[in-house]
């Protein structure tokens, strides 16, 4: 559907994007993550045609931004992080204004509007002023607005930004109902955005690609160890690790502050094909430690993302 070839965009000799390549499949939920300044939102803005890169080749479809770039604007919905609406028109009254500009035949714009309006949660405030809308709201009138014209492809800048947690999981819903029939393509430094909304995810990090796959994946290849937290009351680190050190798929064992319980608390690095917690806990069941903490911890994206685009 979307094929990106070494795209790379230069501002007065700063390098926000660096030489990347990707492709996005249709009917794909695909979520672009990185840190402010990454190159995400200059990313979005190239593929909708509002910029110009400095080098590299964008095919979508069987369209060149170089030759076709009207073609593939209207095969794109596009919503900016803030959706640019008009805040003095009724809701109404604005997506008809919309459906005008996109063409839409007269006859058919208010079923157009009435089937977005269904989507996007807008049946409640069509005779509302856009003003007296919360962000909430303005995004979803945003994201009718992007989908006016019924894209095969919908590209939303951090459509979540600056909204409260219930209207977060509302646009996530909304999303992900699109992308059911849509090619999505969204960014966002939310890290429980994309696992909740995304089929695949690519990290960005100073214009360069550090990861590109499903959220499992990732996970899995960004290494090959977990960890096992353990605190113990009536023990010596010491006595703890010199009985644990020898069970199989342990790598490590360290010692963490203590609790204010005094509880000895360490971490075992153990190896992700291996699960040593049945062992560890006959070897103290043996003994009169009394165990008050144990659990696994698996790598989170949040702790990925951290690795992957940390200031050296």
């Amino acid at each position: 559907m979307i094929h990106v070839e070494n795209l790379t965009k230069y501002y007065d000799g700063f390098c926000a994007v660096d030489q990347i390549s990707f492709d996005i499949h249709r009917g794909e939920i695909l979520g672009l993550l990185g840190p402010n300044g990454a190159g995400k939102t200059t990313t979005l803005r190239i593929l909708t045609g509002y910029i110009a890169p400095t080098a590299g080749d964008i095919r979508i479809k069987d369209y060149t931004i170089d030759d076709n770039m009207l073609d593939i604007k209207k095969l794109i919905g596009y919503l900016p992080e803030s959706a640019p609406i008009y805040n003095d028109m009724l809701v109404y009254d604005y997506l008809q204004y919309v459906a005008r500009i996109r063409g839409i035949k007269k006859e058919e714009r208010d079923d157009r509007i009435r089937h977005l309006a269904d989507i996007c949660g807008l049946n409640d405030i069509m005779h509302k002023v856009v003003d007296e809308l919360s962000k909430g709201l303005k995004q979803r009138v945003g994201l009718a607005h992007a989908m006016m014209n019924d894209p095969e492809i919908l590209i939303l800048d951090e459509p979540t930004s600056g909204l409260d947690p219930n209207q977060i999981v509302e646009i996530r819903q909304i999303i992900k109902k699109i992308g059911k029939e849509k090619t999505v393509v969204l960014s966002t430094h939310i890290l429980s955005e994309v696992e909740a909304t995304c089929d695949r995810i690519i990290i960005i990090d100073k214009g360069k690609i550090v990861a590109d796959d499903s959220t499992a994946v990732i996970k899995q290849s960004a290494g090959a160890e977990s960890f096992v937290s353990l605190s113990l009351l009536d023990a010596e680190f010491q006595q703890v690790s010199d009985a644990l050190a020898g069970i199989d798929g342990v790598v490590s064992i360290d010692q963490l502050d203590a609790g204010s319980n005094g509880a000895v608390s360490m971490k075992l690095t153990v190896r992700s094909d291996s699960d040593p917690r049945a062992e560890i806990y006959r070897i103290i069941k043996q003994t009169d430690w009394v165990l008050v903490e144990f659990h696994r911890e698996t790598r989170t994206l949040e702790t990925i993302f951290r690795e992957l685009t940390k200031e050296y």
